[in-house]
C-alpha cells in the first residue's frame, strides 16, 4: 500500500531542485538576500559529479569552479573529480545550507507564492514541503540518450563508466566520439581491456579536449584501441555486438558495452511543471535576465537552460545563474511586501 505523504510539511522562502553546484551556489545566495531555502535531490551531494569516473580531471581551472566566494585551494593546474567533491561539501558545510538528500520530487503542485513539493525517499516515505518560490537546477546527466537497439537492456550495457579494473582482460565496446568516451577507451586500454572504439562520425569529435584527443588518435593508429569510424551498433547480445559499418556488418566477440552517448534533461518533468520549450533542442522558456520561466515563481538554473544544447553551459558559466535568480526573487519578494502593507 502506497504510503500517504507525512502531515508536517516544511516551509521556505525557496526550495531548490537539485544540490549539484548550480543548486548549491542558487541556495546561497539566496540565503544571502535573507531568504530561508532548502535544497532537494534525488541522490547525494553533487549526485552527477559523484557519478564522474573516479580519477577525471577536470578541463578548467579551480577558480573557476568556485562558489558562494569561497576559494578552491588546489595543487594541480586542474582539480581532480575527488577535489571538487571535497570543496563542494565544505562549501555546503561552511553556509550551513539546508539539504535533503535522497529525496526525489514527484509532485509540484501550487502557484508563485505557494507552492507545494511532495517528495519520495529511498524506503518510499514522502515528505512534504511549502515554499515561495522553486528553482530548478536539475542538470542533465541522470538520463542516457538510448540506443533503441535490441539488447541494450542487457546487464553488461552501461551508460556511465566508473572505474576500469573489473574490465581487465575484457572485450569492451565503447561507443561515442566525445571526451566521455576517449577517456573511458584510454583508462580501459591503459588497465588491461580489450578495447574497441565506434563512433558514428568520421573521427573522434573536434570537441574532445586538447590532451586527450592526440592520446587516443594514437592509441588507435597504433592498434592498441580497435575503433571503427562512420558505423553504429545495431545489436546486442551476451557475448556479441553487431555494427552496421562503411564496409557492410560486422559481428564481435563483446564482455561489455559503456553506451557513452551523450545525456539531455528531463524534458517531461519540464513540462508536467507547464513549462513551454521552443525548438528542435527544446529550449524551456524563461527571462534572460531572471531565469523565471513561463510559470511565474519557476526559475531554471544551470544547464536546463539551454535544453538540448549541453554542451554550452557548465560549472563555469552555471554558477552565476543563482545571483541572477536571487536578485529577482528579492525585489519581488519586496515589491509584494510592500503591497501588502499598503
Amino acid at each position: 500500500m502506497e504510503q500517504k505523504p507525512s502531515v508536517l510539511k516544511e516551509s521556505f522562502d525557496v526550495l531548490v531542485v537539485g544540490a549539484g553546484p548550480t543548486g548549491l551556489a542558487c541556495a546561497i545566495e539566496a540565503q544571502r538576500a535573507g531568504l530561508r531555502a532548502v535544497l532537494v535531490d534525488k541522490g547525494c551531494l553533487c549526485n552527477s559529479l559523484f557519478h564522474y569516473p573516479s580519477n577525471m580531471t577536470f578541463f578548467t581551472t579551480p577558480e573557476l569552479l568556485e562558489i558562494g566566494d569561497m576559494p578552491f585551494s588546489s595543487p594541480n593546474q586542474k582539480p581532480s573529480r575527488n577535489e571538487a567533491l571535497e570543496y563542494y561539501r565544505k562549501v555546503a558545510e561552511h553556509y550551513r545550507l539546508e539539504l535533503r538528500q535522497y529525496q526525489t520530487v514527484s509532485s509540484l503542485t501550487g502557484e508563485d507564492g505557494d507552492f507545494s513539493i511532495t517528495t519520495i525517499d529511498r524506503f518510499s516515505r514522502h515528505r512534504s514541503y511549502a515554499a515561495r518560490k522553486v528553482i530548478l537546477a536539475t542538470g542533465y546527466y541522470d538520463l542516457p540518450n538510448y540506443l533503441e537497439v535490441p539488447g541494450e537492456d542487457l546487464p553488461k550495457v552501461l551508460h556511465y563508466y566508473h572505474d576500469p579494473h573489473p574490465y581487465y582482460d575484457q572485450n569492451v565496446l565503447v561507443i561515442g566520439g566525445k571526451n566521455s568516451a576517449a577517456i573511458a577507451a584510454l583508462d580501459l586500454w591503459r588497465h588491461g581491456a580489450h578495447v574497441t572504439l565506434v563512433h558514428r562520425g568520421e573521427a573522434m569529435h573536434h570537441h574532445v579536449k586538447y590532451w586527450i584527443l592526440p592520446d587516443i588518435n594514437n592509441r588507435i593508429k597504433n592498434g592498441e584501441v580497435t575503433a571503427y569510424f562512420s558505423s553504429s551498433v545495431t545489436g546486442i547480445s551476451q557475448d556479441s555486438v553487431k555494427l552496421l559499418t562503411s564496409r557492410g556488418a560486422v559481428t564481435l566477440e563483446n564482455d561489455y558495452v559503456f553506451a557513452l552517448t551523450g545525456y539531455h534533461p528531463d524534458f517531461d518533468f519540464l513540462a508536467a511543471l507547464g513549462v513551454r520549450m521552443e525548438g528542435q533542442d527544446r529550449c524551456p522558456e524563461c527571462d534572460p535576465q531572471s531565469l523565471e520561466s513561463n510559470v511565474p515563481g519557476l526559475y531554471l538554473a544551470g544547464v536546463i537552460v539551454a535544453g538540448a544544447r549541453t554542451n554550452e553551459i557548465f560549472i563555469e558559466n552555471g554558477r552565476f545563474h543563482g545571483r541572477q535568480i536571487a536578485q529577482d526573487i528579492e525585489a519581488k519578494l519586496a515589491g509584494r511586501a510592500s503591497v501588502n502593507v499598503g
